[in-house]
């Protein structure tokens, strides 16, 4: 029975397959058939397509003692060997942080040039011209599982130069299990064929990989855990442009390849869909987004990379969006010749450190700014601690090898030690206190002209007050000052008076969209107190009666504070008991194992709270007592 032309197709190959693949090759993706693919593979255990990497081996050249030389066939063989000699017994991670170094840093072969031996390395991918690249698409890639246990196939793989870099499972829109998303189902299939007994070679390449199902779809890299697979919204290429790209027409040629081994049906619902304008899906700009040809390279080279504590990690797009414009920033001067500066506004809990650290890794990449050293200011030991450590296990000090030593060393002990290092270090990364700053600033020699100078200030909103900041644009005056914080800044707000304006934000409503951070929802609930005044009076003649009436009215003045009131033994019974039955009724019993948490006043009150909780008997409650806040010009209440 024929289909309908104006009902839509939800079957996966007409609602996600074919708009996944058509949208890719508007993009200037090669469309490679099913069949072909698998010859240039050589079989269905093989991932690579030798040939086509071979080609690109040929065409390049090296210079050695200022001459231009080709790859000998050695050379091709000995470099194809090293990319095709997958090792995966130290595990699938292993493997895949081993190919990422040879896509991003080339790899070394030996040449003997005029009786000469030479070290050479040879790079995969030309990161600076893109279309010195081949893409090419494929569907239905059939990769063969270990021990004869039969074969996965992954509905779309991309390979540039032959190598493959970006998998997609495209799934139907509409799942036939209710209140199934069929975006996780892709997700489910991703992380099945990545187990031991699956098609670990094929991810030992992949550096994206993507999850669609028509209208909507998510992404990560190899090895990213089911819960942090996110979405990507775009922020650059405008709606247009993906709208032009949904609704290009392909090429005859193009149009004969994708649907040489499809119903002539197919072709036709597939032109009929096509012949005007498309209004584009959150799939559409999902693979706009990741999959454009320099957006995949620059995914994969700068927003990629490797923690020795949590795995491998890609950046969020607030993040990919957060580095640009610092480093868009950055690159800026006045005419005094200063750095621009400004503010870097992201939510608690979006994964500031990360930025941090893919900001450090991307200058190392750039020309201009990768003699840069860089000044991270926190006003806590604890937070410059974690800074240290994210820094160091994600790479950011520019190699894999630095140790923990490294990271220490780093850090500058005293202000002394700051000044010394400011005024005539060499340090790529220096990191201190606010207080240590404070103190190196009152030293003649903590100074340094230089323009190849940027600070990070953490949480800026709260630890550039007072003369904190003019004491560091002093010492640094012509460095470029970037400010990160994750509290809401009012209109008028000093922080942007001092660094800047807001380089890029990404707000709590962003991030509750996002399901990167929970929604915080607020119930006002007032505890009714009944204030005995004549027992008050009572009690009060009693403690009072040998002083004098001035001294009873300064007495009167202590007890009258509203710290007094929310310490008070009867108000935080009552107030225990609405929050323990509250949590007991409307949490612990539709959602166990969540947890709940209360601020008070202070320790007291604390240790009050938690007695009147354990004496409810419907809860159990544990006292956390923060650091003192040692920032300069604060005081405890």
């Amino acid at each position: 029975m024929a289909r309908d032309r104006r009902t839509p197709d939800t079957r996966e190959d007409a609602a996600a397959m074919l708009p996944a693949l058509h949208i890719l090759m508007a993009m200037g993706w090669e469309y490679l058939p099913t069949a072909e693919c698998l010859a240039l593979r050589g079989s269905e255990r093989a991932v690579l397509l030798e040939p086509v990497l071979r080609e690109r081996l040929q065409r390049h050249r090296f210079d050695y003692k200022g001459e231009t030389f080709p790859l000998s066939p050695d050379g091709i063989d000995q470099a194809i060997r090293e990319i095709s000699g997958v090792r995966l017994g130290e595990g699938l991670l292993a493997a895949n942080k081993a190919t990422y170094a040879h896509l991003t840093l080339g790899v070394t072969v030996t040449e003997f040039v005029n009786g000469r031996k030479a070290s050479v390395t040879v790079p995969l991918i030309d990161w600076a011209d893109i279309e010195a690249n081949r893409f090419q698409a494929t569907e239905e890639l059939s990769v063969e599982r270990p021990g004869g246990r039969g074969r996965y196939r992954p509905d779309i793989a991309t390979y540039v130069n032959g190598v493959p870099l970006a998998v997609i499972e495209a799934k139907r829109p509409v799942s036939t299990q209710s209140g199934k998303a069929m975006v996780d189902e892709g997700i489910s299939q991703h992380l099945r064929n990545q187990m031991g007994d699956g098609i670990q070679p094929l991810y030992a390449f992949s550096q994206l990989l993507l999850s669609v199902s028509g209208a909507e779809g998510k992404y990560a890299t190899t090895g990213t855990p089911r819960k942090f697979w996110a979405l990507w919204r775009e922020e650059e290429i405008t709606e247009d442009e993906i709208r032009a790209l949904k609704s290009a027409r392909l090429l005859e040629s193009q149009k004969r390849a994708l649907f040489a081994n499809r119903s002539g049906q197919a072709r036709e619902r597939f032109e009929t869909l096509h012949g005007g304008l498309v209004m584009p899906t959150d799939q559409d700009r999902l693979i706009v987004g990741l999959l454009r040809p320099d957006r995949l390279l620059d995914m994969t080279r700068r927003f990629v990379f490797f923690d020795r504590k949590i795995g491998k990690i890609i950046a969020r797009y607030q993040q990919v969006q957060g580095v640009k414009a610092i480093l868009k920033r950055v690159r800026e001067r006045r005419p005094d010749g200063d750095r621009e500066g400004g503010v870097t506004w992201h939510t608690t809990g979006s994964g500031k450190s990360k930025l941090m650290v893919l900001f450090c890794r991307a200058l190392l990449l750039d020309r201009e700014l990768a003699e840069c050293r860089i000044v991270v200011v926190t006003d806590r030991i604890d937070l410059e601690k974690q800074l240290a450590a994210n820094f160091l296990t994600g790479g950011a000090f520019g190699s894999d090898i630095a140790t923990k030593r490294d990271g220490e060393r780093a850090k500058a002990e005293s202000g002394e030690d700051l000044a010394r290092r400011i005024a005539a270090g060499t340090d790529r990364i220096i990191f201190t206190t606010l207080q240590r700053f404070a103190s190196a600033a009152h030293l003649q020699e903590c100074r340094n002209v230089s323009d190849k100078l940027i600070v990070l200030v953490d949480e800026g909103h709260r630890s550039q007050s007072g003369e904190s900041h003019e004491r560091m644009r002093r010492a640094l005056p012509n460095a470029a000052c970037i400010a990160f914080t994750g509290t809401p800044l009012l209109k008028d707000d000093e922080t942007r008076k001092k660094f800047g304006p807001i380089l890029h934000s990404y707000t709590m409503r962003q991030a509750v969209a996002d399901g990167a951070v929970a929604p915080l929802v607020y119930e006002e609930r007032k505890p009714v107190l009944n204030i005995d005044k004549a027992a008050i009076d009572a009690w009060f003649d009693r403690i009072a009666g040998s002083l004098t009436d001035e001294q009873k009215g300064d007495l009167k003045k202590k007890f009258a504070t509203r710290k007094q009131v929310y310490g008070a033994e009867g108000r935080i019974e009552l107030i225990a008991w609405d929050i323990a039955v509250h949590f007991r009724e409307n949490i612990a019993t539709l959602t166990p194992g969540l947890k709940a948490q209360l601020a008070t006043d202070g320790k007291l009150s604390a240790i009050r709270y938690k007695e009147a909780m354990d004496a409810t008997g419907m809860v159990t409650s544990a006292v956390v007592i923060s650091a003192p806040d040692t920032r300069e010009g604060h005081r405890s209440a």
